[in-house]
């Protein structure tokens, strides 16, 4: 496996998307943004647009389900369409930004585990540790399922119970993925964490391993070979996206 070093409009891109129709046929558009800048971001909003041939079908946007994206971290989104569109072939997306103050990274997950009900009910479970000096409010984790290839096909959030963390403390959680089909596909999982106040500690995903090799890889990359800075507002498309998607 060959890794790339960004080039200077690359260095906070879309990857991993999948468009998917689900079990409640709502279609999704699922994916994650990669920072691979030195400044942290937030605000961060992607635009899709779906057409048949030549033909715009239909505009939709969504934002990232995690509030600031540190630098050498992702953001995953999920970008939901309720509304009957018809038929379509392809889809583009595009993202703005804003560059924003750092959070403290010291949300951090400490466990976690994948495990499929008598209904092929799918939930992640584990313990979320606050290792800041202050209370972490309003604390929430995401889940990301990825499948062989490694694109997102699932996400879900929710909130801890209760919903915020004292200094030192730890809570359970517990995430349930609301499409077994997608699901079902999954061989592999991410675990995120942030309050308010905090983010997460820089960890790889927790899945079965897969990603994991691939992600120390492109950390030692990236740690070796620190990106530049990027200006805000800036609206940009990954290149090796749009060579996928528009074949």
């Amino acid at each position: 496996m060959v890794f790339a070093i960004p080039d200077v409009w690359a260095q906070i891109y879309i990857d991993n998307d999948h468009q998917y129709i689900g079990n409640d046929g709502v279609m999704h558009i699922v994916g994650e943004i990669i920072n691979d800048s030195d400044k942290p971001l937030n605000q961060v909003s992607i635009f899709a647009t779906l057409y048949s041939g030549s033909d715009t079908v239909h505009q939709a946007s969504s934002e990232t389900l995690t509030n600031v994206i540190m630098p050498g971290m992702r953001g995953v989104f999920d970008i939901m369409i309720f509304e009957n569109i018809g038929q379509t072939d392809h889809y583009a997306l595009d993202l703005d930004y804003k560059v924003t103050q750092p959070k403290s990274q010291v949300i951090e997950i400490t466990s976690s585990e994948l495990t499929r009900g008598p209904l092929d009910n799918i939930t992640i479970r584990g313990t979320v540790v606050n290792n800041g000096d202050a209370t972490a409010n309003m604390v929430k984790v995401t889940a990301t399922l990825y499948d062989r290839h490694g694109n997102v096909i699932a996400v879900s959030q929710d909130r801890t119970e209760p919903d915020y963390l004292r200094a030192s403390g730890e809570s359970f959680f517990i995430v349930t993925i609301q499409d077994k089909l997608q699901a079902n596909k999954a061989v592999d999982y991410s675990v995120v964490a942030e309050s308010e106040e905090y983010t997460m500690v820089p960890e790889f995903p927790l899945g079965s391993g897969a990603l994991l090799i691939a992600s120390l890889s492109a950390y030692i990359v990236i740690t070796k070979n620190p990106s530049m800075t990027t200006s805000s507002f800036t609206r940009i498309l990954n290149p090796r996206w749009i060579m996928t998607h528009l074949r």
